[in-house]
């Protein structure tokens, strides 16, 4: 079987993490894993010990390709009220240079993107904030940063909570009304299979909807419960989900990288086994997805909605 398109395969980084290990350790760990072949760097801490020069020389080194840079507002504690959002004008001041340094650093790299998740954009209390004014602050911040360089995509990377009671894009829909008010060729949406079984979604449709709406700038993919960030591996809990989402990239012609934001370090696993099992899981799930994306049958019966058969079909290519 053929796949539509063959995207790289990434992998969080910090789930390479030893202890007293640089970021250079993490980069070697992961270049051991066959099929990782990109990789996403976290701006500003994956910086702190390493030169960006330094950086792609051990990417290089790997056979791997920067995919792009990540913000990581949370690991400055001058942040903990809010980056983007932040009621101190000069702190948010702080984190849009932040962030327009990041986004230097990663066109000086090569990279393309970069993604925000802002998850210290939020509030956690009725009558903290004045909603209006959060909503403003954010999106003006964040067509600025898009602005200081059209050639990297800006990509949103929502989430219901954490750390925050409320995050301010929460979900798909959230996301797509912003978007649209920011209405800059070079944002869009990255997409977090756990984030979206989080928000209540199902992610082949707000899949569908990024792509109608906006653009898809990222995937990552991961599993859990829908009850909080599991970090658990590619399809165990929600394989007919997963592939599912699998049949609406393809629909949607999705070829960027796909990033296995899991979480092998909370639970004692290897990261190396761990990441060569999502490949594995990801290709099998991929390859039967690229059936049904195709499967006329699956087609009638979905105009039809008829579940029992498009659930005979979908379990008949899943495990066959």
């Amino acid at each position: 079987m053929t796949l539509p398109n063959r995207p790289r395969y990434a992998a969080r980084l910090n789930a390479f993490k030893v202890k007293g290990g640089t970021v250079a350790d993490m980069i070697r760990g992961a270049g051991q894993v066959a099929g990782l072949a990109a990789a996403d760097l976290n701006f500003p801490d994956h910086f702190e010990h390493h030169q960006p020069a330094a950086l792609s020389r051990l990417l290089a080194d790997q056979g791997m390709a920067l995919n792009g840079l990540a913000m990581r507002y949370y690991t400055e504690a001058g942040f903990k009220l809010g980056a983007f959002t932040h009621p101190d004008a000069a702190t948010r001041r702080a984190a849009i240079d932040l962030t327009k340094r990041g986004i230097d650093t990663c066109a000086a790299m090569g990279g393309t993107q970069m993604t925000l998740w802002m998850g210290q954009d939020g509030f956690d209390y009725a009558f903290q904030t004045n909603y209006a004014r959060m909503w403003d602050d954010t999106l003006s911040a964040i067509a600025e940063v898009a602005d200081h360089n059209p050639a990297i995509d800006i990509a949103i990377e929502y989430k219901p909570n954490e750390p925050r009671a409320f995050a301010l894009m929460p979900d798909m829909t959230t996301t797509l009304l912003a978007l649209k008010d920011i209405a800059r060729r070079n944002t869009g949406v990255t997409l977090d299979f756990a984030h979206m079984l989080y928000a209540g979604e199902m992610p082949a449709r707000a899949a569908q909807l990024a792509a109608r709406h906006s653009r898809i700038l990222g995937v990552h993919l991961n599993d859990g419960y829908a009850k909080r960030d599991d970090g658990l591996m590619v399809g165990t809990v929600h394989p007919v989900q997963t592939v599912e989402l699998f049949v609406e990239l393809i629909r949607a012609g999705y070829d960027g990288v796909i990033y296995f934001d899991t979480f092998p370090d909370l639970s004692g696993l290897n990261p190396a086994d761990e990441a060569a099992t999502n490949i594995h899981l990801t290709d099998r799930l991929r390859a039967t997805a690229a059936r049904l994306a195709t499967d006329p049958a699956l087609a009638e019966a979905q105009a039809r909605q008829d579940a029992a058969l498009t659930t005979r079909i979908v379990t008949n290519a899943l495990y066959a």
